[in-house]
């Protein structure tokens, strides 16, 4: 038993990806990609992953440490089950042979994988009352390990400690003052659940306002590059709608007619 994938195992988890890996074996999007990812849209990437058959990629309904600040970054996953004494004791020594220390709470074991540009991917069951995976202490660890922030599909403590940091945002459901508890870690960098989506290690992870989109590492450059042209399409279909050149019936359609697609491309020369 394993608490954490092997590299191999990782790498065969991941095989759509054939780029950089981490140390751990998991897909490493290029920090460009990232930064490129930052200025899309939940809808423009949705739009995408659509387009290539990943249907169940988003989810919604969260609360946010800093709303308005762009998550982007690299998924380290990990999952939480109820407590269960044998599971547990499992859990405990397969930890020890990883080299995680029996007296440290199991949820600290995941912020030691944390590197910069990761993004903490939590399955918690959506529990709340003691399920409260970070704190001021441990978001503090996991703002200076990833400068990007978590996704927390469960709790959170010290809200008033977490709102004070800067430079991250993370995703939770609610707020609880009970620590963690009566939970036991079931893996690290493992396939999880999160609302309806299916979350790999390695997933480039978008939370913007709307909510957070899990993107598959082969589908990152498609994703930032699409997002670049439909921003530049709606700057380009907004002029035209305010300046009455065309309306809204012909610009809101999923393919212009030729003669707006050929000023759309007279237009992008001109602003080069």
């Amino acid at each position: 038993m394993r608490i954490e994938p092997t590299r191999e195992d990782l790498i065969e988890l991941t095989g759509s990806w054939t780029g950089e890996r981490s140390a751990d074996g998991r897909p490493r999007v290029p920090d460009g990609v990232l930064e490129r990812l930052a200025h899309a849209t939940t809808e423009q990437a949705w739009s995408v992953l659509l387009e290539e058959g990943f249907e169940r990629q988003f989810a919604g309904g969260w609360r946010e440490t800093h709303p308005g600040t762009i998550l982007v970054g690299r998924a380290v996953t990990s999952q939480f089950l109820p407590h269960r004494p044998d599971f547990d004791e499992a859990v405990v020594a397969a930890g020890a042979r990883e080299g995680h220390l029996a007296g440290d709470r199991q949820n600290s074991w995941i912020i030691e994988k944390l590197q910069v540009g990761d993004v903490m991917v939590t399955d918690i069951f959506g529990k709340v009352k003691e399920g409260t995976v970070v704190g001021d202490n441990l978001g503090t660890a996991v703002a200076a390990r990833t400068r990007a922030g978590a996704v927390i599909h469960g709790g959170i403590r010290d809200y008033q400690g977490l709102i004070g940091l800067e430079g991250v945002n993370i995703f939770f459901r609610d707020v609880d003052p009970t620590p963690i508890r009566n939970v036991t870690l079931a893996g690290i960098n493992v396939p999880i659940r999160i609302g309806e989506a299916t979350v790999l290690p390695g997933d480039v992870v978008l939370g913007t306002p709307s909510g957070v989109i899990f993107v598959p590492p082969h589908l990152a450059e498609k994703v930032a590059r699409a997002s670049e042209d439909i921003h530049v399409r709606d700057v380009f279909g907004k002029l035209r709608l305010s300046q009455r050149v065309y309306t809204s019936a012909e610009i809101d359609v999923p393919r212009w007619a030729d003669h707006i697609e050929d000023d759309f491309q007279r237009w992008k020369r001109e602003q080069e």
